[in-house]
């Protein structure tokens, strides 16, 4: 009768704990796995919308001759029809143009000053420059 008891009483509280602990550690690893990978996808997303907007100005040159300056910037290009309006990097910051450019005296800079916004840094915080 004892015995039946104790099979009815269900989880002991030191179970339980366990296999809370065991949930929690799973989840720690694959939140770190998963921030890891949004990290990287954001920057070849950056990249990668460097290439298209390259693309664009390249087109902007073909039809009017010349590079937008920097003061007309890339609004010129989308304003032109040229490229959609992706003047956002991955983190909603702007992209930054510059012709002539620093990077590219003889053409134009495009970059993302990554995560944090601000020149410099490194990782996720790192520029992302054209070519």
């Amino acid at each position: 009768m004892q015995t039946q008891r104790r099979r009815e009483r269900g989880m002991t509280l030191i179970e339980i704990m366990v296999v809370i602990t065991i949930l929690g550690l799973i989840a720690a690893a694959v939140a770190v796995n998963v921030v890891s990978n949004l990290s990287d996808a954001r920057i070849k997303q950056a990249k990668a919308d460097l290439h298209t907007l390259e693309n664009c100005l390249d087109l902007y040159k073909i039809d009017k001759g010349r590079y937008p300056t920097t003061e007309e910037g890339l609004q010129a290009v989308v304003a032109a029809g040229k490229c959609k309006n992706q003047l956002k990097d991955p983190w909603s910051h702007d992209y930054v143009y510059l012709y002539p450019g620093q990077v590219h005296p003889d053409g134009f800079d495009l970059k993302s000053y990554g995560a944090d916004g601000a020149p410099g840094g490194e990782g996720e915080n790192a520029d992302i420059v054209n070519r």
